[in-house]
């Protein structure tokens, strides 16, 4: 059966010493009845529509496997995921695999054994963008503020440190505030200018022995991507649990670690 609504009709109530109650209520004349009786009403909700509603609600709760599309499908083809592949092959499959129009980003995907775990990496090629880097000094602490900021990285020496305490509001949430850990605070200026913009800094998820980096562009030469991730790989050392590498269009592929 649907769902009832209730309805009461009857009479209007009057208080000759109060005002009229206006409870809404129609009055009608059903033949039998005295005066102020009432009677209600059912009203069934149609079954048919009933129906519907619940296939609709259970249609939103139970949802089907994902479908991948043709291309997809035809780049995994060609690649065994029951396999571990040497890293100069996994490169080779991921660029052959990716199926994007645009040129790709190269991704790797790692499961390590602890958390935290962070490490510093300079890579030995661009991975993409180039990035935009400031030493800090005087005219950076007036960039400032005056809220401009029109860097990638910001390096600053110990003596400049203090300086920039202040906008610690501002440069923290965007990762810019320099640190000994990802190696953008330095010991003298010269090191500062000789800082590389290909610097990345790894580290694992908050709450899971996850990382999750970039190592180049598709177009890229097998060569420049596999020395990237030689340099990746070199101070992780026996970290490493699992490694995935893949095109932004792309699936995986395993790496043999």
């Amino acid at each position: 059966m649907g769902k009832t609504k209730t309805a009461f009709i009857g009479e209007e109530k009057v208080d000759k010493n109060k005002k009229v109650k206006h409870e809404k209520e129609e009055k009608i004349h059903i033949a039998g009845l005295k005066g102020g009786q009432r009677v209600k009403i059912i009203e069934t909700e149609n079954p048919v529509e009933a129906e519907t509603k619940e296939k609709e609600e259970a249609g939103k709760i139970a949802k089907g496997p994902r479908e991948r599309g043709k291309k997809y499908l035809a780049a995994k083809a060609k690649i065994n995921h029951e396999a571990f592949y040497p890293l100069k092959e996994a490169v080779t499959l991921a660029k052959e695999a990716s199926y994007s129009k645009f040129d790709g980003t190269m991704e790797l995907h790692l499961t390590v054994r602890k958390v935290p775990t962070t490490v510093n990496v300079t890579l030995p090629f661009s991975a993409g963008k180039q990035k935009r880097i400031e030493i800090a000094s005087e005219e950076t602490l007036t960039k400032l503020a005056a809220g401009k900021i029109d860097f990638d990285v910001l390096v600053a020496t110990a003596e400049m440190m203090p300086k920039l305490v202040p906008f610690a509001k501002i440069l923290g949430p965007k990762g810019l505030m320099p640190n000994p850990k990802n190696g953008t605070l330095l010991t003298d200026s010269k090191k500062a200018k000789e800082f590389s913009g290909n610097s990345v800094n790894l580290k694992t998820e908050k709450e899971a022995p996850l990382i999750h980096t970039t190592f180049g562009k598709v177009s890229q030469k097998e060569s420049e991507l596999l020395g990237n991730l030689e340099a990746i790989f070199k101070p992780l050392n026996k970290q490493v649990v699992k490694a995935y590498i893949k095109a932004t269009m792309g699936p995986s592929v395993k790496i043999k670690l």
